[in-house]
């Protein structure tokens, strides 16, 4: 169950307060004074950080909305069920959070072709799943250090057992590993990671790539040699921090950054 969060306070699930079967949605829309081009319509992009779907690490929620804000995009963190969920409702939380995007009267304008999605780690195997088999797909997919595969040895072991419960059957865990989901519906694809990521392994990029490339899909895939995993803003990696740039770039040559 989805809720939207429109006067963006902090309300946290508290017993009794919400369902456990709720994900909030927080909104950080451009203000009109941070940019020339006031009362236009915007894109969006929805931002879901990792955490191995036991927690939602903070440095790659707000943070990155206020990253976006500054290139001129709306943005929104979805705080998406953890802990005891089911996989399907999961989905079905970013299908109706994009869907909200796209349909809901607001105060701030949305252009609703140009709804993109960023995810990190198990937060990118979720943005990943949900872009190549939900109903509601994004229009753009970035991913930071994702997990994409639940097979071994390249999975993050923690993030399929909480997804997925011990000793999964092969095919679900083929249903639920992006990479073999990827089709020509999928949306363009912009992807980071480093190397040497021991928690989820570069593999995971390189399959979701290769998948790519397969069916035509257009992407960008930049693999920085060196860099821990989880690195979000990377404000303390100088080398890895040219994600921002390269996706900066990017997310212009796709018509979400305004010149000027």
């Amino acid at each position: 169950m989805l809720l939207v969060n429109t006067n963006n306070e902090q309300p946290t699930k508290e017993e009794g307060k919400f369902p456990a079967e709720t994900s909030l949605l927080f909104l950080y829309p451009v203000q009109a004074d941070e940019m020339s081009h006031n009362g236009e319509a915007r894109p969006f992009v929805l931002v879901l950080p990792g955490g191995g779907y036991t927690h939602l690490a903070q440095h790659e929620g707000e943070p990155i909305a206020r990253w976006l804000n500054s290139l001129g995009i709306h943005a929104g963190v979805l705080h998406y069920q953890i802990g005891d969920f089911e996989f399907a409702d999961l989905i079905k939380d970013v299908e109706d959070a994009l869907r909200w995007i796209r349909e809901a009267p607001k105060d701030w304008m949305v252009i609703p072709e140009q709804v993109g999605m960023i995810g990190f780690s198990a937060g990118g195997h979720l943005a990943s799943i949900a872009a190549t088999t939900g109903a509601e797909k994004p229009n753009l997919l970035l991913l930071s250090y994702p997990v994409v595969s639940l097979h071994e040895p390249h999975t993050h072991e923690g993030s399929r057992r909480q997804f997925l419960g011990a000793n999964p059957a092969r095919e679900t865990l083929d249903s639920w590993s992006s990479d073999q989901r990827v089709t020509a519906e999928t949306p363009p694809t912009f992807i980071w990671t480093t190397a040497d990521d021991t928690v989820v392994p570069v593999e995971n990029s390189l399959l979701f790539a290769a998948a790519l490339s397969r069916n035509k899909i257009p992407f960008e895939l930049h693999v920085f040699e060196e860099g821990r995993h989880g690195l979000g803003l990377a404000n303390d990696h100088a080398h890895a921090r040219q994600w921002l740039t390269l996706a900066e770039k990017w997310l212009g040559q796709h018509h979400y950054i305004k010149k000027g």
